[in-house]
């Protein structure tokens, strides 16, 4: 099955992929340009990071049934790690970008190993209390986070010295961040791996009766969720140039979570729909005033009630993502893991 033209002739995988890569990449910043904003290409910038930050929670708890409400304390712990590394020890962006990462990652999994015997609302809470000390110790450790004043002058994105400072620019960079992050979830989440996380939220007392390792599975897949907030968090703070603790509190991870919840639970365009339409809908709503969250908050509950199970559910992105951009999982395929 191939998605099919206005003519009904099939279109191959390659040519949607290379339409996409098009539309990121020339499109978008074209249309940008031609408006005429350095503002609208922040807004596209902000919209970006925040789709790594939908998928990254996606996996942990669209695909392997985790709730986490504390994601964007991960998210600041990316932003503060490359801040600091970047103003106290001066390092690049190419070395804070994966150091980010890999710190929210493995601080990811040393505050979670003593919450993966938990289910359901009680781990929800355990992640709840974790973003929340996450947030305190940003806010109060001022000889180390200058507390509430923040990180200024943080230096913007560089490539191997070069350093335009143009929105354009910074946009560029971070699609192709963004691009290779969804590349690298994809694979993840539609795989045998990525089959085993759906198996853990299903039933993970049967899944362990099959011989799964759950509580690794949980690990490995809180870690990683929680490694790419923190390249989202590099990229934030290297695109805004100032960070603070307010700007990575509760109410974030509840956007970032709303994200996935009206994209679809456990679908990858779903998490990526649901980031672009919350962060650009209230700009694009701005006009309207105070009653724009009205407006927000209203296109959000109808959107649940609607399509209950996200504007692009779980089963139509495992259809489009397995049959019509990898068609992975043919006959003949026993032999590899996951995608051809």
């Amino acid at each position: 099955m191939r998605v099919k033209d206005a003519t009904g002739t099939a279109v191959p995988p390659a040519v949607l992929k290379a339409a996409l890569a098009i539309l990121l990449f020339i499109a978008v910043p074209a249309a940008l340009w031609w408006i005429g904003g350095g503002y609208l290409f922040q807004v596209a910038t902000t919209a970006l990071i925040f789709v790594i930050l939908a998928t990254s929670l996606n996996l942990v708890t669209g695909t392997a049934g985790l709730l986490s409400l504390g994601h964007a304390g991960f998210y600041g712990i990316g932003a503060y790690a490359a801040a600091l590394l970047s103003t106290r020890l001066g390092l690049p962006f190419l070395a804070t970008l994966p150091l980010a990462g890999v710190a929210a990652g493995a601080i990811g999994v040393l505050v979670a190993l003593p919450t993966m015997r938990l289910i359901s609302i009680y781990f929800a809470v355990a992640t709840l209390g974790i973003g929340e000390m996450i947030y305190v110790t940003l806010l109060n450790w001022t000889g180390f986070t200058h507390g509430p004043m923040g990180i200024r002058s943080i230096p913007p994105i560089d490539l191997l010295g070069w350093q335009p400072g143009t929105p354009l620019f910074d946009y560029m960079v971070v699609a192709a961040v963004t691009a290779l992050s969804l590349w690298a979830l994809s694979r993840l989440m539609h795989s045998y791996y990525g089959n085993a996380l759906r198996a853990l939220r299903e039933d993970d007392q049967c899944a362990d009766a099959m011989g799964l390792n759950v509580v690794r599975l949980k690990i490995q897949a809180f870690g990683i969720s929680c490694f790419f907030a923190g390249i989202a968090g590099a990229l934030f703070c290297h695109t805004a140039g100032f960070i603070s603790p307010d700007q990575f509190r509760f109410a974030e991870s509840i956007n970032i979570l709303a994200m996935v919840v009206v994209g679809g639970l456990g679908s990858l365009p779903g998490a990526v729909i649901g980031a672009l339409l919350l962060i650009i809908l209230p700009e694009a709503l701005r006009g309207f005033g105070d009653f724009r969250m009205v407006a927000i908050g209203s296109i959000m509950f109808l959107s649940i009630l609607l399509r209950p199970r996200g504007l692009l559910g779980e089963i139509s992105a495992l259809d489009l993502m397995r049959r019509q951009f990898g068609e992975a999982w043919k006959d003949g395929a026993a032999t590899r893991v996951g995608w051809r």
